[in-house]
């Protein structure tokens, strides 16, 4: 159905998620050098890793191998998409909330948050800000309930579609949101968005029913299948991830790529990104305060860098919840997006302060710099900042997405595309500082280009058009 709550079908449905099979895996230690790269080695051959070759990554404890893993996962990204990073940031459109997941600040039972769904004029107002700051691609955030229904995510999206402002656009809106029927993914769909972006929070089955007591979200299958509702509706680029924290990391790694095999067996294609967000305070949220499995930096890294590994084609999301030191090196083992310039309070990208803020936001952040300060960084570090939205308006997602990906032609498109829309915010919205450090990088990625190549010409051509004033160009 494409309004209210849809009816949570699940019969003939059976977990793909083997925790047996996971748990076995993950009992049996190696720090066989010779093994593990020989594992590393078909990742870099851009090969999927299977389960027992990501358990013995994960199981590594030398400190050695582990050095190795990492520097295995710096190459692949290196290899596939270079060193630019796509930006983007988060704006939460309501926190009404039917589910009691007892991690969360938005769980219904939570009397100190403050509840606020945005009307469609404060909708506008919060687009227009964040255009006026440069940004081109968003992720639209729901909570669980009746109101934020397929229609209600319909009208958003195309609000935000048609929001200007100056020379600003959004360029992709993705969601996050609650599973729908297929009816409604369908519905969603035809608002024009990217990625649909549904966590499962945890694939371990039992901690997942003592975490989500009650709301639409106790049903572990009708979460776990949300992917195939949504692929059979035609959306084929999805984004899966876990909390960190609520159960082992190493079997969460796991389980998301036993969810990611049954993607590709199924349609042919996995997930086009995967999240790992580690539980973060929350206003009225002891629970959030002490993780039952907090993992720890060194973990979490070592993780990223796995993850990348089994999974090379996949991108990965690394959020603001991480503090700025983690982002800056974790950008480097795999990370393609990261959110800049962030606040998650329900209506926060305009005049309020930040303590009313906070009392309608889901956890806490730790990275809260502008996305000018971001793009500075990033330059500064030998990255390449990116808005780039070609592969999804020219329909290149999904399998197609991978047809292009395993040749290597993602990077070919890719860079490019990051040139022109870094060219496009260092004229339109940066500081001084941050338009200096910009025009040094783009001269370098320029530099790396043969002469011959008869790209580098087409794109000189398209950098001056921009800097004659046109927009939205790309490959």
């Amino acid at each position: 159905m494409a309004s209210g709550l849809p009816k949570l079908d699940v019969e003939g449905l059976t977990s793909f998620i083997d925790e047996e099979k996971i748990n076995e895996l993950l009992s049996k230690k190696s720090n066989d050098k010779v093994h593990v790269r020989e594992i590393i080695a078909k990742s870099l051959a851009k090969n999927r890793l299977n389960p027992d070759e990501m358990s013995v990554l994960l199981n590594v404890d030398d400190p050695q191998l582990v050095e190795e893993i990492k520097e295995g996962a710096r190459e692949l990204k290196r290899t596939i998409y270079g060193n630019r990073i796509v930006l983007f940031a988060p704006l939460y459109i309501g926190n009404d909330c039917i589910n009691d997941c007892v991690y969360c600040g938005f769980r219904k039972s939570n009397l100190d948050v403050v509840r606020r769904t945005l009307t469609i004029n404060e909708l506008e107002k919060e687009v227009r800000t964040l255009e006026s700051r440069g940004h081109k691609r968003l992720i639209l955030v729901y909570g669980e309930h009746p109101r934020y229904d397929a229609d209600f995510i319909y009208d958003t999206v195309r609000k935000v579609y048609e929001t200007k402002e100056g020379k600003g656009e959004i360029r992709r809106v993705n969601i996050n949101a609650a599973p729908f029927d297929i009816e409604g993914f369908r519905k969603i769909k035809s608002a024009g968005i990217g990625t649909f972006q549904v966590f499962q929070e945890t694939y371990h089955q039992k901690t997942y029913t003592a975490m989500h007591p009650s709301g639409l979200k106790s049903n572990y299958l009708w979460r776990l299948f949300a992917f195939d509702r949504a692929m059979e509706a035609g959306i084929d680029d999805v984004g899966m991830g876990a909390l960190i924290g609520l159960y082992d990391h190493k079997f969460e790694a796991m389980a998301m790529l036993y969810h990611t095999i049954h993607l590709e067996e199924k349609f042919g294609v996995g997930p086009h990104t995967i999240s790992f967000p580690r539980i973060e305070p929350a206003i009225g949220t002891s629970f959030a305060d002490c993780p039952p499995h907090q993992t720890s930096d060194a973990d979490f890294m070592k993780m990223i860098a796995v993850i990348r590994l089994s999974v090379p084609y996949t991108g990965m999301i690394l959020t603001a919840r991480e503090p700025i030191a983690l982002r800056n090196e974790a950008i480097s083992y795999g990370i393609s997006q990261i959110d800049a310039g962030s606040d998650i309070g329900v209506g926060a990208y305009g005049k309020e302060d930040e303590v009313e803020s906070a009392k309608k936001s889901q956890f806490v952040l730790n990275d809260n710099r502008s996305l000018d300060s971001v793009i500075g960084e990033l330059c500064e570090h030998g990255f390449l900042p990116s808005f780039c939205t070609g592969c999804y308006r020219l329909g290149r997602t999904g399998e197609h997405f991978m047809e292009f990906a395993i040749p290597g032609f993602v990077k070919r498109f890719c860079t490019p595309n990051a040139l022109l829309t870094l060219t496009e915010y260092l004229i339109d919205y940066a500081s001084p500082e941050v338009k200096a450090k910009g025009i040094a990088r783009i001269k370098e990625e320029l530099a790396n280009i043969p002469d011959t190549n008869p790209l580098k010409i087409e794109l000189i051509t398209k950098l001056s058009r921009i800097e004659k004033g046109e927009r939205d160009l790309f490959f």
